[in-house]
């Protein structure tokens, strides 16, 4: 698949497509409330023994952007213990983010003017608290233990920051994003920069992967996305917490 048309497949929420090929969209996706972006998921491994499943679901709905993940514990029949849907308008924009657990409480992010407010539920509180960040709806949602947003995060960098200049990829680098972490109650910056196509050891075969270095102020971060399989998210390494991050 090409270059460009494979970016636009994917970065649906930043609109970069040609004419063209969002008009064949719009006729391949009339009768249709949802197409498919991407869907699966991911296993999280610490010291190599895997603890957490991530599955998730990305797809377009009604001129937005739905992604949609939950958490399980390893381990047969083990209940859901987070889930999250973070909504996103065909511009990039921040329409709204819930959060919840089965062991009680939640959280919803939603913009106002120039603020994105945030509110909170305990399974103890009557009324939520609300905390107001100053922050713009582009910024990034990239919450706790969801790294189906670390990919959304990617395909946005990708998007914007990269382009094919007579065949060859090339990429803004490094390029600093403003998020929110809703769990932590924190806003961030975090920095994406291109390292290039390295081979990777996946499940037992190796694949030639894009590598790309995601970094703030107390963390490092290596993502490989597949540039064969319209960019998803293949392996995400943390070095510091002994962690791997696998597509299954």
């Amino acid at each position: 698949m090409k270059w460009h048309t494979a970016i636009c497949w994917l970065a649906i929420a930043f609109t970069l497509c040609s004419p063209a090929l969002s008009a064949d969209k719009k006729d391949k996706d009339k009768g249709s409330g949802s197409q498919e972006v991407d869907s699966g998921s991911f296993g999280v491994f610490i010291k190599g023994q895997r603890v957490i499943t991530e599955t998730f679901r990305v797809e377009q709905q009604n001129g937005a952007n739905l992604i949609k993940a939950q958490l399980k514990e390893n381990g047969g029949a083990a209940p859901v213990q987070q889930k999250s849907v973070l909504e996103i308008s065909a511009k990039g924009e921040l329409l709204s983010y819930e959060w919840s657990q089965s062991a009680g409480g939640s959280l919803t992010v939603a913009p106002s003017n120039d603020f994105l407010i945030e509110r909170i539920s305990t399974a103890t509180s009557s009324k939520p608290a609300e905390q107001p960040f100053l922050m713009p709806s582009t910024s990034a949602i990239l919450d706790n233990n969801f790294f189906v947003q670390r990919e959304v995060l990617v395909w946005r960098y990708l998007a914007t920051n990269c382009k094919n200049e007579g065949g060859n990829f090339k990429c803004q680098s490094p390029v600093e994003f403003g998020a929110l972490v809703p769990q932590d109650r924190t806003s961030v910056r975090v920095r994406l920069e291109m390292v290039g196509q390295e081979k990777v050891n996946l499940r037992g075969s190796e694949r030639d992967l894009l590598r790309i270095n995601l970094s703030g102020e107390s963390f490092e971060w290596a993502l490989w996305v597949d540039p064969q399989d319209q960019y998803k998210l293949m392996k995400v390494a943390i070095p510091a917490d002994d962690t791997e991050v696998i597509r299954d």
